[in-house]
């Protein structure tokens, strides 16, 4: 579970309601069947009508991705890994690592070393690498954008829910207490689209697109890393290089792990 997306809607949920309240309005009256049809059946309506239905089916997998931790190695070992891997190449040559691929889980490093092991050239491996992380850059703008646009059209909708909710106050003036009641329950539906496209959409995008970065930021590590295996440097400079991906304070534990003797010849035991 994703703690920072839960934990935030969790505040902001806690936020509207004691704010309601302080301002001596029920949490009750955020109940409003006709407002919460007008947002939110609005929106997945206009959101249908953007996008494409191959791009749309997959919206229930990118709920999944919002709300779950993901499930990317640690840094620190993928250096290690090829750090050892390094070690093994140079002593024993490239081929002695074809061993190793059925204890790669990653398809992605597991086809950067298949391609590394067959003999192709750095461009070659580089080229086809990179085309397969701006491949996966696309579709994660898609999922993104789904989102995003969704945050634009729900506060717009808001505006068109309490400008119906006051064409019904208005059109019966008679009764000025049920006219004070329709002309609150008219700007819930601005209340609804102002919370869901600022405190669920927009956010919901922000969040792919700081999920994604996160796993370009590795594969490119990751691509930069089966090259210097490739090219034959020493484990040492593998991993002085691919440090630079890392913040100053994982470099530290990862030169602190080194020096306690955590070297390339024991990553392998450990993963």
């Amino acid at each position: 579970m994703d703690l920072s997306t839960v934990l935030g809607l969790v505040i902001g949920l806690v936020a509207l309601l004691v704010g309601m309240t302080l301002k001596g309005v029920t949490p009750d009256a955020l109940f409003n069947m006709a407002a919460i049809l007008i947002i939110i059946g609005g929106t997945v309506a206009a959101v249908v009508i953007a996008f494409p239905m191959s791009e749309l089916k997959r919206v229930p997998k990118l709920f999944k991705i919002i709300f779950t931790q993901q499930k990317l190695a640690s840094d620190a070992e993928l250096i290690r890994l090829f750090s050892s891997w390094a070690d093994v190449a140079r002593r024993e040559g490239l081929l002695a690592l074809e061993a190793k691929t059925d204890e790669i889980d990653d398809p992605f490093l597991k086809n950067g070393l298949g391609l590394a092991i067959d003999g192709q050239n750095a461009d070659y491996i580089r080229d086809v690498l990179s085309e397969e992380v701006e491949a996966m850059q696309d579709r994660h703008s898609v999922g993104a954008l789904i989102f995003s646009q969704a945050g634009t059209y729900a506060p717009t909708l808001g505006v068109l829910g309490a400008v119906v909710g006051l064409i019904a106050a208005l059109g019966d003036m008679n009764n000025i207490e049920a006219l004070g009641y329709a002309i609150s329950a008219a700007f819930i539906a601005t209340l609804l689209g102002i919370f869901t496209g600022y405190v669920l959409w927009h956010p919901f995008s922000n969040k792919l697109v700081r999920k994604s970065k996160e796993e370009v930021r590795q594969k490119t590590m990751v691509i930069e890393g089966i090259l210097s295996v490739l090219e034959g440097e020493a484990p040492r400079v593998i991993e002085q290089k691919l440090a630079s991906y890392l913040s100053v304070e994982d470099r530290k534990k990862l030169a602190s792990d080194s020096n306690d003797g955590k070297g390339a010849g024991q990553v392998v035991e450990e993963t």
